[in-house]
């Protein structure tokens, strides 16, 4: 029986949906590799043969998520960590749209704010290829060439996604982490939550221009680690899980700690995509002992199925100081209009309410253009988003930041570990704009580690982050925390070092070698383990020396340094 296009793409999904939810997978995602690809293994680094359980065998097969959910349908999942987080489909009212625009004019008139970010930092301003032209590639063009077939065997084009990695994308969060060296330095508590709130709103700013790529899926086992000197921290993300899959991450600064760990549901509603996080925000200030947690909002993809995609970030956040009552922050991104104006989207509107639940700060703004607090003593914009490099159209409109990320120096290579995303072949190949050739490999990437996968199945082995271990947070809520700051991890002493402001910081860490995989050293890492246990055997030896040398002299002459005629004259005496 013959069946129009748009009956048989409505069959699809459906299809699509069920697979989803019969499948051995998670209920959030189905594998898409195609299973005729073949297998090659994948490069090391020549200077250092990784061990079995280093090597690029590490990865796993990286899902690509595309859920098809009825709203009205009952949802079974772990909510474990679940944020409340809000997704109404109010729009903004007149008062809304009154400060929208006084918001905006003050955001607008205010002077830019001075990047911490040096003009020359010594890296990449620009990539090695121009990205790829996908406009002749939509999901309705898959869906509809691949009627009849299993959507769950169907591997998504390379085309599709961006050079950087969702590990990496977490670390584009801290481009604005001068909002929390404020924050630390801040006296006022009210005053200092405003640039906290800040802070949780800038980690949206990438999102306006960069709904046509997606980042790639990190697979089981891969890793990042970033060193910014120009930012004074030091940040390492690991993905630790693979059903459900979930990524964790923790940067650390001299102001400020930093933390996460994220699992994305999916929600696709035919024109569009909600993904809605999981997972809780921390971030600790040493100089007052604040230690403020908050959730994520819901991002769209709005017309999802066609090239004219925009991202939309809606619902309330939530920011609580967990080790203090004095005030909390309520934040709302609105969602627009249907018949609004374009203007008049991303707006974000905040407050500050003190214990009594009374307003001390209202600040709002735009996530994509600016926050401007105007109960401050001296009303202000507390941020603007820097400006993008001048030929960001060619490259995936990445950031500045962002354009650094994947860049390899090569006296890096040989200390990276071989699951570090800068290592993973076909997002290197995208990078170098060869596309056809990142298609093949990232087949192969997820075919290879899928069988690695049943390998481990069959032996009843199962995989250990190397940087991260579950832990329970001051809620009883299941998190995954970096295993150098666990409390009950006494093993041996490691030194950490990083740089900033042209000073070399020392601080020292309770680490586990025992219970985690052996890595290598992170590129201004020092162990000092060797060192602890040369000096130790060194001393022991001294005093084992001294010891047998005094045993032997009382064999040799029991009486010490009493001599025969002494001896004798004491016996006359006596």
């Amino acid at each position: 029986m013959y069946m129009c296009p748009q009956l048989e793409m409505q069959s699809r999904l459906t299809k699509v949906h069920s697979l989803s939810l019969s499948s051995d997978s998670t209920d959030d995602s189905f594998c898409t590799v195609s299973q005729e690809q073949s297998t090659p293994s994948l490069g090391h680094d020549a200077h250092r043969k990784p061990s079995i359980a280093e090597s690029m065998a590490e990865y796993f097969d990286a899902n690509e998520v595309i859920i098809c959910e009825n709203s009205t349908e009952t949802e079974v999942s772990d909510e474990s960590g679940m944020s409340d987080i809000t997704t109404s489909n109010s729009e903004p009212d007149d008062g809304h749209v009154a400060s929208a625009h006084n918001y905006r004019a003050s955001v607008s008139s205010a002077p830019d704010v001075p990047s911490v970010i040096p003009k020359d930092t010594g890296r990449r301003t620009a990539l090695p290829a121009p990205g790829p032209d996908n406009s002749h590639i939509g999901l309705m063009t898959i869906l509809y060439n691949n009627i009849g077939k299993d959507l769950s065997r169907v591997s998504m084009p390379a085309a599709l996604n961006e050079p950087i990695c969702l590990l990496q994308r977490l670390c584009e969060e801290l481009e604005y982490s001068e909002l929390l060296e404020i924050a630390n330095r801040t006296d006022d508590p009210y005053h200092r939550m405003v640039y906290v709130a800040a802070f949780s709103i800038s980690g949206y700013a990438w999102a306006q221009y960069r709904s046509r790529y997606k980042p790639f899926n990190p697979v089981l086992g891969e890793t990042f680690e970033c060193i910014r000197e120009d930012l004074g921290f030091r940040y390492v993300s690991e993905q630790v899980s693979h059903h459900p899959p979930m990524s964790a991450c923790h940067a650390e600064s001299q102001n400020y700690t930093f933390w996460q760990d994220q699992r994305w549901k999916n929600k696709f509603w035919g024109k569009s995509l909600e993904v809605i996080p999981t997972g809780i925000v921390n971030v600790t200030l040493p100089r007052y002992g604040d230690h403020y947690e908050w959730n994520k909002v819901v991002t769209c993809i709005h017309n999802v199925l066609s090239q004219q995609r925009w991202l939309e970030n809606y619902g309330e956040v939530v920011i609580r100081n967990l080790n203090s009552s004095v005030c909390t922050c309520k934040i709302s991104f609105l969602k627009s209009s249907y018949w609004g104006a374009e203007s008049a989207r991303n707006e974000v509107q905040g407050q500050v309410l003190n214990e009594a639940g009374e307003v001390v700060h209202r600040f709002g703004g735009f996530w994509n253009e600016g926050i401007f607090c105007e109960t401050l003593p001296v009303p202000q914009c507390i941020w603007k988003p820097n400006p993008l490099p001048e030929e960001n159209f060619q490259y995936f409109r990445f950031s500045r930041i962002a354009m650094e990320m994947n860049e390899l120096l090569p006296d890096l290579i040989p200390l990276l570990p071989p699951t570090d995303t800068r290592l993973r072949p076909d997002q290197r190949l995208l990078e170098e704009g060869k596309v056809n050739e990142s298609d093949k490999k990232k087949d192969e990437v997820e075919e290879k580690q899928r069988e690695r996968r049943k390998v481990m199945e069959k032996r009843g082995e199962t995989h250990i982050p190397r940087f991260f271990k579950k832990a329970l947070d001051q809620s009883g809520r299941d998190v995954w925390v970096d295993q150098w700051n666990l409390l009950e991890y006494s093993g041996r002493a490691r030194i950490c070092t990083y740089r900033k402001s042209g000073s070399v910081v020392l601080r020292r860490k309770s680490a586990s070698e025992m219970d985690r995989p052996a890595r290598p050293l992170s590129r201004l890492e020092v162990d000092v383990d060797l060192g602890f246990a040369l000096f130790f055997f060194s001393l022991l030896c001294f005093f084992l020396l001294v010891t047998m040398v005094r045993c032997a002299q009382m064999v040799k002459d029991p009486y010490g340094s009493i001599s025969t005629s002494t001896y004798q004259e004491e016996q006359i005496t006596n």
